[in-house]
């Protein structure tokens, strides 16, 4: 009954269910593990957020990467703005994510000679994409800044893709060590995003960059029970093909017995037809043959005194 199960397309089938299994169950815990760091990381980001600021060349260096439990850590630095080296990261949105611009990175000169990127915020791009935006200058002469401590942007962090030939002064990504040469003397490890100024600008400046939001866990969760589910679909599945495939054999069965049994039943109808065509035909009860092979047909009450046939003497 089951032995369709050997066939060659069957076996595939139950090989690549097998195969299939563990692959969804080590994709649904990989978004389980993505969920869980993700909680990880936004207790993280409440503590830092909740920290008191304190000085940017406490918690990085020069050619450092920033602490993972230093991130979004409010820090503060004194200095002076650098517009002449300011750089603009391409591709950004504004905070409600529906205007495409620039953030704007205007290294900021500490009392030491060391450097360090500030994120200003965002600005919308101009017609002309290949063109320098409109940027509002940042405030001169000696500022206190107070920002969230970012760490260098990647690709594979962030999705975005370093590209090689942009415009001037134009970045993918916010990376000190990816534009070191393009700032003169030590930049710090990381970047600023800029959350106030003192002494506060006069005039426009750039729209600031909104702080993260730590309750949010995103569709992680959701995605690892979806894989998991899927997991669970393919037994089901490969049961209910199964089950499938034997009552359509059975059915087939059933047909091919039917029309057995009624040739069957057509030729034992032929077979009588025939038997009754053989006795009306050769001395069958309605004619008598002979004994010269004539055919006498029978009366009622004929030779009833049993009188010889004719040729029978």
């Amino acid at each position: 009954m089951y032995r369709f199960l050997l066939t060659r397309s069957w076996v595939s089938l139950a090989l690549i269910g097998l195969a299939a299994i563990p692959a969804l169950v080590e994709l649904g815990f990989w978004q389980l593990h993505r969920h869980e760091r993700r909680v990880a990381d936004n207790r993280l980001i409440s503590a830092s957020l909740a920290a008191a600021p304190v000085p940017v060349r406490s918690v990085t260096r020069s050619g450092a990467a920033v602490p993972r439990r230093e991130l979004y850590r409010p820090v503060t630095a004194e200095g002076r703005y650098d517009p002449a080296h300011e750089l603009v990261a391409r591709q950004r949105t504004d905070a409600g994510g529906g205007r495409v611009g620039y953030h704007v990175i205007t290294p900021l000169v500490l009392s030491d000679g060391r450097s360090v990127l500030v994120n200003r915020g965002w600005v919308p791009a101009g017609d002309d994409l290949t063109a320098a935006p409109a940027i509002p200058r940042p405030p001169s002469g000696r500022v206190a800044v107070t920002g969230r401590l970012r760490p260098d942007e990647t690709s594979a962090a962030t999705g975005i893709r370093e590209r090689h030939g942009l415009p001037p002064r134009q970045i993918s990504l916010i990376s000190a060590a990816l534009v070191a040469r393009q700032v003169p003397g030590e930049l710090l490890g990381g970047y600023l995003e800029l959350v106030g100024t003192s002494p506060r600008p006069t005039g426009a400046q750039p729209e600031l960059i909104a702080a993260p939001d730590p309750t949010g866990t995103g569709p992680h969760l959701a995605y690892a029970a979806q894989w998991w589910l899927f997991a669970a679909m393919v037994p089901v599945g490969w049961v209910v093909l199964v089950r499938r495939q034997r009552a359509e054999i059975l059915a087939a069965r059933a047909r091919d017995a039917a029309r057995d049994q009624d040739r069957d039943e057509d030729g034992d109808q032929d077979r009588d037809e025939d038997g009754d065509q053989d006795r009306d035909g050769d001395g069958g009860p309605g004619r008598l043959q002979c004994g010269t092979g004539a055919l006498i047909p029978r009366r009622a009450g004929w030779n009833a005194g049993k009188r010889p046939l004719p040729g029978s003497l």
